[in-house]
């Protein structure tokens, strides 16, 4: 089949085009979380850094809490959006990845409830207040009594802690520990529970207005954004960063949460 010079050069105009539209993989920053709220933030935060950094972000969805840990040590992702610090500092102890954080997003802040009293302070000799069992959010619920002056607790890494780091219990309260997801349906059975903001707000309290004391924005419970250690100064890492403390994230929190999502932004 013979060709005009000018069918030619039209192939190689088009081969040319082809050749530029294609993205080169190293100018995409993928960037791990865990399916819901977090990864609709992570697309809002998206399109604000395409607009305003022209940095291209791919959203990878993960459905177990070990893996977006392992996608980022392994290089499958570049950074993730799902933790705090002291997950990320469990998680290091105990697998030895070189992570590090290097930028708060949101509280999702832990509460004090009750139904039968309207102050910390009102709390009576002997209550009984349920708290979640598993490691990670047991210290967070102590480390919150602490906060309010319920109990003072030995000096030592919050994910280790627990029950028996108590050191000092003025009025002699009864810790109940329990399943997280039960803790809203036990206060006709307890003083006073302490209660992440997601099984909270299924069980229509809003922090907020519910709460006798919650979190703030120093608790080091705040989610982070982590990356290897190698990457840390990576200056589009850094812009994804400051895409998430951008307003159009902050807003659609706001929508998300009701309203109950803490700003913590701080560089690390």
């Amino acid at each position: 089949m013979r060709f005009s010079m000018g069918k030619i050069c039209i192939y190689l105009l088009l081969a040319l085009l082809a050749g530029c539209n294609k993205q080169d993989p190293k100018d995409i920053i993928k960037v791990g979380a865990i399916s819901g709220p977090e990864t609709r933030l992570l697309e809002v935060a998206r399109h604000v850094a395409k607009s305003k950094y022209g940095l291209k972000i791919q959203v990878v969805e993960f459905n177990d809490y070990t893996l977006p840990n392992t996608a980022l040590a392994d290089g499958s992702i570049d950074a993730n959006v799902f933790q705090h610090q002291p997950y990320l500092d469990a998680t290091i102890a105990a697998k030895d990845y070189n992570l590090a954080a290097i930028g708060k997003t949101f509280v999702y802040p832990m509460g004090l409830y009750s139904k039968k009293f309207d102050t910390i302070e009102s709390l009576p000799e002997n209550a009984k207040i349920a708290i979640p069992n598993d490691p990670s959010n047991e210290a967070r619920a102590l480390l919150l009594l602490q906060k309010a002056a319920i109990i003072k607790l030995k000096p030592k890494s919050e994910i280790k802690l627990s029950v028996a780091d108590i050191t000092y219990n003025p009025k002699h309260i009864k810790i109940i520990a329990l399943d997280a997801a039960q803790l809203p349906h036990a206060f006709d059975d307890v003083d006073l529970a302490a209660i992440n903001t997601n099984y909270a707000m299924l069980a229509g309290l809003l922090p907020s207005r519910d709460a006798l004391f919650i979190e703030d924005k120093s608790s080091p419970y705040a989610n982070i954004v982590a990356v290897r250690k190698a990457d840390k100064h990576n200056s589009k890492l850094k812009q994804l960063v400051e895409a998430l403390h951008s307003q159009d994230v902050l807003t659609t929190a706001d929508e998300l949460f009701h309203g109950e999502a803490i700003p913590a932004w701080e560089t690390l």
